[in-house]
Parts: structure tokens; sequence; C-alpha cells
């Protein structure tokens, strides 16, 4: 039984007896500069009762907008914050909802955390230091915690770090070959990203598999506008691809990926930039933008290249040959290896993509099928692999149902 089935419903708050039986739920809460996600997910069958975006809080033109079931509304929040736009998504909650806890997705938890943890002072104060290596994600993250407090000052609030699955990462595997004291003095190492993600797959990829995640070696990869690879063995993250930050890796929608280190060296020289125009080139102008020229967007890449555009071809190829040869390299922390996984939305949802890098995976006996392939897999099990082969799957992520998960465990224990 998961600890969603499990979670009791009585929470604190009269209710009104006009009203069904109260329904627990928990919140999460995905806080970006400007925006924030959030996500009802009942607790009694894990099924996702609302989701919704509050965007360009702070500015007039701020609004929220969210599903129900098949139904879609928006509404105009002038000048919102994210207070403002946390009330405003209370007054969206249906009447029978008793929100048990609130779940945040917390980008950078460092060496400080490495599983989740409910908030308290001296956990705000840890995130807080972990700022500096993620100054464009944690303190947004901070803000989204303060502002859930104030709107829900009774409920249990959780934080779920992208970076803790990837705690249990040996040395070997996360540090560079730098001064050792750049790692003990400053924290210079790799963490991983995405770990929510991996996460969730690799378990769902066990129970499509039949065996025991404790038995299985799987490389994971989660490909989206950001893109990371992983090897878990055992349910352990044992290697991945994403650095001291999300820079570093795969090639992704604006961002470079892994480039050599002088060339920020290089380019000053050439261009005369500094550091800080450099590094807004690798992280927002590159990848498949700065490849194609076109978008960052695989979808409309594909179909450009289709319709014969060079380069978008070109920043496909790139993309898929990185990519394979990243699950390549993973493959050395793995005892063994019995499935690739494909998750996110272009690991979802596009063959071409799968296919491409397919071709360059024949030396781990990996051969698709090409029907399967075309209907995102095989229903049931998502497998796109041929029978008697590497076996790969696709399976849908779902982060939010995985913070839900972590966030009752947590304030169960």
């Amino acid at each position: 039984m998961s600890a969603l089935s499990s979670v009791p419903s009585p929470v604190a708050g009269a209710q009104d007896p006009s009203l069904a039986e109260p329904r627990p739920a928990v919140l999460i809460i995905n806080c970006g500069s400007s925006s924030v996600k959030f996500a009802l997910i009942g607790t009694r069958r894990e099924t996702l009762i609302l989701s919704g975006l509050a965007e360009r809080l702070g500015s007039p033109e701020a609004q929220m907008s969210w599903k129900s079931g098949d139904e879609k509304k928006s509404k105009a929040l002038p000048d919102a914050d994210l207070v403002t736009a946390l009330h405003e998504m209370l007054g969206i909650l249906p009447g029978n909802i008793q929100v048990v806890a609130v779940g945040h997705r917390v980008v950078h938890g460092a060496e400080a955390f490495s599983h989740s943890v409910r908030i308290d002072a001296d956990v705000l104060a840890g995130i807080e230091r972990c700022n500096d290596l993620a100054p464009l994600h944690n303190p947004a993250n901070l803000a989204g915690i303060r502002a859930a407090k104030k709107v829900f000052p009774a409920t249990p609030q959780v934080a779920v770090f992208d970076t803790a699955f990837h705690s249990t990462l040996p040395k070997r595997a996360y540090l560079y070959a730098v001064p050792y004291d750049w790692y003990t003095t400053d924290g210079v190492r790799r963490y991983g990203f995405h770990g929510t993600s991996h996460r969730y797959v690799s378990s769902e990829a066990a129970r499509r598999i039949g065996k025991p995640l404790d038995q299985l070696g799987l490389i994971t990869a989660h490909l989206g506008n950001g893109c990371s690879a992983s090897a878990v063995e055992g349910g352990r993250s044992v290697d991945t691809t994403m650095g001291i930050t999300p820079l570093e890796g795969l090639v992704m929608g604006t961002r470079s990926g892994d480039v050599d280190p002088s060339l920020h060296e290089f380019m000053a020289a050439k261009r005369g930039w500094n550091l800080e125009r450099i590094m807004k080139a690798l992280n927002r102008e590159s990848g498949l933008l700065g490849l194609s020229g076109v978008s960052n967007d695989m979808r409309t890449l594909v179909e450009a290249a289709t319709a014969g555009n060079e380069r978008a071809q070109l920043a496909i190829d790139v993309f898929a040959y990185r990519l394979a040869r990243s699950i390549s390299a993973l493959t050395a922390g793995l005892s063994h290896l019995d499935a690739i996984i494909f998750t996110g939305g272009i690991g979802e949802h596009s063959k071409y993509v799968r296919a491409r890098t397919a071709e360059h995976l024949q030396v781990l006996g990996v051969e698709l099928d090409a029907a399967l392939n075309d209907r995102n897999g095989e229903p049931g099990t998502g497998r796109i692999s041929r029978a008697g082969t590497r076996l790969c799957l696709v399976v849908p992520t779902n982060e939010e149902l995985m913070i839900a998960r972590e966030t009752l465990s947590v304030i169960q224990s």
C-alpha cells in the first residue's frame, strides 16, 4: 500500500455538513521566479484532482489558469504576488477538499539534504545556504515555501529535493578532477538533477517489468527542455549526467550541455564577452535552439527537418548522438543493464528522437520495434524494443505524484 492510500483523512477545521465526505489531498507547489505551478493529488487513490499555473506574477499581465478533469479555466490577477496567487488558488479548491500537507519542489539541496524533510526554521536556513549553487531556483523555491506557510499556517510542509535521489552517487562518480579543497571548502562536485523524475520512472519501470527494483540495473533518460540521464542500480542513482548545475551533460533545449571548459576563455578573447554574457549564451542561446537557429522545441525541429531544413536535422542528430554516447557511458556505473527508459516530453512523445538514438546503441543490443515506437510504446508495458533485444521502455513521468508520495511519507514518519 502506498503512503498516499494510507494517510488518515481527518484534518483540523470544521466541515460544512452540506458538503460531501471530506477528501484528503496533498498540495504540490513548484515555484519559479515569477510563476507557481500547483497540483492537488487525492491521497486515497492517488488521483489528480486539479492542476494549474499562476504566471507573470508581479506584473499587470499576471494570471492563473487551471484544469480539473476536462474543465479548463483562467482568471486575470493583475499585479498579484505569490501570497495573493496562493490565496486565489485556495479559493478554487473543491469545497470538500482537506489539504493534509503541502509538498514543495526544491531544486538544490547540496549535501545537506539527502532525502525529503519536513520544513522548519533550520531547513529553511539550510535551503538558503544552497542559494549560491542554484541562484535562479532556490530563492524562488524559498519564496514559495514562505508564501505557502502564510496561506496554510497549520498545515505540514515538506521539501522534496531534485538533488536528493543522486545523493547515493559514489565519490568516483561525483568528484571533479580539480583541487580537492574546491570540494571540501566550496562544495564543487556533481550533484545531478531531475531526481524526482528518475526515481519515479525507475520504480514504475520495475512494476512494468515485473521484477523487484532492488534487482534491476536501469538507464533512465529524462528528455524535455532540460535533459539528463542516470544510471540506477538497485533503486539507487549511481551516476548521472548533470553536474554542479543543470548545464552539464546532454544537449538540451537552450543549454549547451558538455563543452570544453576553456571555451569561456576562448570566447572572451574572441568576442570580448564577460563571464555573464558567456553563461547567458550557454544557458539560453545554445542547445537545440543554438544549433538549429529555428527553435528549442523538438516538435518544431522534427517538422522543419522533415521539410528539408538542414540545421534542424543537424540539431536533432547532435542531440540523439550525445544522448546515445551518454547512455553508453553510464553503463560503466552498472553491474548489469536490464532496460533503458525514455521519459519527459521528448522521451515520451518523439518516436523520431528515440529511433535516431537507438541507431547509435547497437553495441548495447538495442533494436526498436518500429510499430511499437510509432505508438510510443506497447500498451501496459511501454515496450518499444524488439522481442529478444535490449529492453527499451517509454514510461511517462509523474513528478507531482512522486512529490506527493514523498510528502506523505515524511509527515507520517
